[in-house]
């Protein structure tokens, strides 16, 4: 998947360059991995039961059960903590992540929704519902982290599209 790309290269720059996150010896929350697919139009993305999570057969990063995500290289590069925020390297607050919704870093609202059928909802800063593909195998306590994964890819496309615009003048900005 082509916007998963962007996610490779942003957790390679933020485990190459930075130190773990403070709590990522102890680790943070408990995770239960299962094997899951996410369909997003012609694009997937599977989590495999040892946390491995693929874009179209290509490795992207990995996370275990206690909360830690490591890029390809299996670099530390972010941790879900106990109370859901999502902590980066050098600590930054990369958003927060209940059971089924997560919010994007810095907002008070969610920002995304796994159902417990699967279903994957996006909300625009306006409200708006966007449906997002579904989830197969995240039944149960795996739950949780299909919607930490959801999370991440959602940051990654995020980080896409920040690196895409074009901003000039005030207040004027060119979007790709």
């Amino acid at each position: 998947m082509r916007s998963l790309l962007p996610f490779v290269a942003l957790l390679s720059s933020l485990g190459c360059s930075n130190p773990p996150p403070a709590a990522w010896a102890s680790g943070g929350a408990h995770l239960v991995l299962g094997d899951a697919r996410w369909e997003i139009g012609e694009d997937g993305v599977s989590m495999s039961k040892n946390g491995m999570v693929s874009a179209t057969g290509t490795d992207a990063f990995s996370i275990d059960v206690a909360g830690r995500v490591y890029d390809e290289d299996r670099d530390p590069v972010a941790v879900l903590l106990p109370d859901g925020v999502v902590q980066g390297s050098d600590d930054a607050m990369l958003g927060r992540v209940g059971v089924t919704n997560a919010s994007p870093p810095n907002g008070e609202t969610a920002w995304l929704q796994v159902a417990p059928d699967g279903t994957v909802t996006f909300f625009d800063e306006d409200g708006e519902r966007r449906a997002g593909g579904r989830w197969t195998g995240c039944d149960g306590p795996v739950l949780r982290t299909c919607t930490f994964v959801t999370h991440l890819v959602a940051l990654a496309r995020a980080a896409r599209a920040q690196r895409s615009s074009v901003m000039f003048g005030v207040g004027v900005g060119v979007y790709r």
